[in-house]
């Protein structure tokens, strides 16, 4: 099961508890929340769009290259 289901389930049951105790939540208000949400959408956008745009390791610096004046093959 996904993390966040488990995360999201607990947070509901608790709040059950909290509704059936008569207690208020200590949580911030719902807008916090929102904020909070939009947060970790903005986070999570920008490393999928950074690591799109990085080179490959195979495309930025081939490990093995030849020098045909030498005729050897350097690794490195």
């Amino acid at each position: 099961m996904s993390t966040g289901l488990i995360s999201l389930g607990a947070g509901v049951l608790i709040g059950l508890v909290y509704a059936l105790l008569k207690v208020r939540s200590p949580a911030p208000p719902a807008i916090a929340l929102v904020g909070l949400l939009g947060m970790l959408v903005g986070e999570q956008v920008t490393s999928a769009l950074v690591s799109h745009n990085e080179p490959r390791a195979s495309q930025a610096a081939p490990s093995q290259t030849a020098n045909p004046a030498s005729g050897y093959t350097r690794t490195g």
